[in-house]
């Protein structure tokens, strides 16, 4: 059994990133050479001197929804937040609620809109039931399309230790990535924000190729690991695709010999789903893979990814493939460095 004291590290708090760098690219790298057990300091701006032609970058493409919402309880005039998880085939949505006192079923929320519209709306939510965990069914009493619903009435859901409760303008634009394209997240797939269009293509201009997945970033890559031992720790699924076309051309890659560079643990995720069930094809479905040391990478070489919390399951990921006492070695570099930690971090490269 893997105990997670495993993978604590005291981190000062100063080094948590609350806001972006002046520009995505300007963002330091680490990079780690599991071959030669090497760590040295780069900058984001480098990334195409550490690839080889052939490579293939893999992003995940997942837009970042407007999923937390604000709203009063009509029966006690109280104050209510919430953040959208998502909807079931009936069209109710899931939702994480706080409060102060006791939700009861059957209550009634009436939303706010976090931020000014010029066009006013009304819409009001049915809290239904409460799982196990905590989170609710509501019922939406409107027929406009949830995403709209959530553009005009939410706002992005920054993580908690940003400290601000609304977005600025400055996060609406930095926490989604610039090839940003399917609805459905509730938090950033972070690696990804550091690239720039003018950065890709000096990677593309290398011959690296680039192919997309998606998944839908949920409660399940950032709910903290409650369980004291990794084995006994459940995941909630999320949703992911690869395409047929980012599954052909992540084979040709490995056919001819090149690396597949996974930016960010979510992509990991959604290419180590599928490889589980056989050769990389096209899939889509609901995944609750939880990569842990010691773990047999099938679809993944070399990884991009940013500085993760204490006891994650995402600092359990990239343990599992770069070894973790090389991974407690570099964050150690890089709390001595200064390196910026977290979303807005700064980044590490495992080659």
């Amino acid at each position: 059994m893997t105990d997670l004291n495993a993978f604590d590290y005291h981190l000062p708090p100063e080094l948590i990133a609350t806001e972006p760098t002046q520009q995505r690219d300007q963002s330091r790298l680490l990079v780690l050479d599991r071959k030669s057990q090497t760590i040295s300091h780069s900058s984001i701006s480098d990334l195409p001197q550490y690839l080889n032609p052939g490579d293939c970058l893999v992003l995940n493409d997942t837009r970042v929804l407007s999923a937390r919402l604000f709203g009063v309880r009509k029966s006690t005039g109280g104050k209510w937040e919430g953040l959208y998880l998502g909807s079931n085939a009936a069209g109710q949505w899931k939702l994480m609620s706080k409060t102060r006192g006791k939700l009861l079923p059957g209550e009634i929320i009436e939303l706010q809109p976090a931020h000014q519209r010029s066009e006013q709306k009304q819409l009001f939510l049915i809290m239904e039931s409460k799982d196990e965990e905590g989170y609710w069914t509501v019922t939406v009493q409107s027929e406009e399309d949830h995403h709209r619903l959530l553009e005009h009435f939410g706002t992005m859901p920054l993580p908690p230790y940003m400290r601000r409760e609304l977005a600025t303008d400055e996060d609406w634009e930095r926490y989604q990535t610039v090839y940003a394209n399917q609805p459905g997240a509730v938090a950033a797939p972070t690696a990804g924000l550091h690239f720039t269009p003018k950065l890709l293509e000096r990677c593309t201009q290398k011959g690296v190729g680039i192919a997309h997945v998606t998944l839908h970033v949920g409660i399940g890559t950032f709910k903290p690991i409650s369980a004291e031992t990794l084995e006994e720790h459940k995941m909630h699924s999320e949703w992911c695709e690869l395409p047929q076309v980012s599954a052909d051309l992540l084979n040709a890659t490995r056919a001819q010999g090149g690396r597949i560079v996974s930016v960010g643990t979510t992509s990991v995720r959604t290419l180590e789903s599928v490889a589980k069930q056989g050769p990389l094809t096209g899939w889509q479905g609901e995944t609750d893979i939880f990569i842990y040391p010691p773990y047999q990478f099938q679809a993944v070489d070399c990884l991009l990814t940013n500085f993760h919390l204490p006891k994650s399951t995402l600092l359990v990921l990239v343990s599992a493939l770069a070894g973790s006492e090389f991974i407690r070695e570099a964050y150690e570099k890089a709390v001595e460095a200064n390196y910026r930690f977290y979303s807005y971090g700064d980044a590490m490269l495992i080659l």
